[in-house]
């Protein structure tokens, strides 16, 4: 088994084609098309390999396009486990405008999951080898998995010294918490809708952090901010990462690069503030490609550098 292993309950086809104006009524010749693997974990995945990481992605696959994302995933390099499901597996896709730059992404519902293909996912974590440092749990559940699942497989897969790193939203990620993890990535809105109320002020978001980390939901939160870059907070410290001046391309798996990039660092022994700047640069490195590629290796490399960590607390 691999250093890291990330979970995608929702995985999907992500398609990217362009066009010079998106208008109504009319036949909107594309070109540019491009088919990458998709969803939260198998993005994690992705970069995770780009940068040398052992990585195997875990993920439910069903239909033709369950076949195409197989091999679109073993095409990148990557070590997969698939559980088999009766339903199709989705795909999405983003239209870039030409003209104006805009881009815009459609996100379709997943498949439903009956009880036993939901179940031989979790199972799949029970049987996990110790070397698994990393359990990465990203992305949404498609209907028919209960609320509850990631909290499952936190308390299934954690052990031997695992990791448990989770990154959703709603009802998902509330579970999960409950369950105790070792980073939770939230952006801004996620987190207002975890504790249901709006953060409009800096200070209330750190205290809501905070609270994470006091009440033992996590021991590490990582809260992107968009154009307002970054926080990383720990029991100790609060650290805020300035935005770098990046003109996007894309915004299709920034958040993922963030992720993958700051995990990849922490497998490589790298202190969770390195980690933090390599996440910055990851996240910043994938709004420069274009539709769903992700970032790479040598942008990070290149911008990790620029990364500036300003610390807001100290204990």
């Amino acid at each position: 088994m691999a250093d890291v292993v990330t979970l995608t309950m929702n995985p999907a086809i992500d398609l990217s084609v362009a066009v010079d104006r998106v208008t109504p009524f009319h036949k909107l010749r594309a070109s540019e098309n491009r088919r990458d693997p998709g969803g939260g974990g198998i993005n994690v995945a992705r970069v995770l390999k780009r940068l040398g990481a052992d990585v195997t992605a875990v993920y439910p696959a069903g239909g033709t396009l369950g076949l195409l994302l197989r091999e679109l995933v073993e095409k990148e390099g990557i070590s997969q486990i698939t559980i088999p499901i009766a339903t199709e597996t989705r795909e999405d896709f983003t239209v870039n405008e030409r003209e104006t730059g805009f881009q815009y992404r459609f996100v379709v519902p997943g498949p439903s999951l009956a009880e036993p293909e939901w179940r031989a996912c979790l199972s799949c974590f029970a049987a996990l080898e110790a070397r698994a440092r990393f359990v990465v749990c990203s992305g949404s559940l498609p209907p028919g998995v209960p609320d509850d699942f990631y909290r499952c497989v936190v308390e299934t897969a954690r052990g031997a010294g695992r990791r448990m790193v989770v990154d959703s939203s709603g009802a998902a990620l509330k579970w999960a918490l409950e369950a105790g993890v070792y980073l939770v990535k939230l952006s801004a809105s996620e987190l207002s809708e975890l504790f249901g109320v709006p953060f409009d002020i800096r200070a209330d978001q750190i205290k809501a952090c905070r609270a994470l980390i006091e009440q033992g939901r996590a021991e590490v939160v990582a809260l992107t901010l968009a154009e307002q870059g970054a926080i990383l907070m720990t029991r100790e410290r609060v650290l805020r990462a300035r935005a770098l001046p990046i003109e996007p391309r894309s915004v299709v798996g920034a958040g993922d690069s963030f992720l993958g990039a700051m995990i990849w660092a922490l497998t490589c022994g790298h202190t969770l503030d390195d980690a933090f700047r390599y996440g910055i640069a990851g996240g910043s490195a994938a709004l420069l490609m274009p539709g769903t590629e992700l970032c790479q290796p040598e942008d990070i490399a290149r911008l990790v550098k620029h990364v500036e960590l300003d610390v807001l607390a100290s204990r």
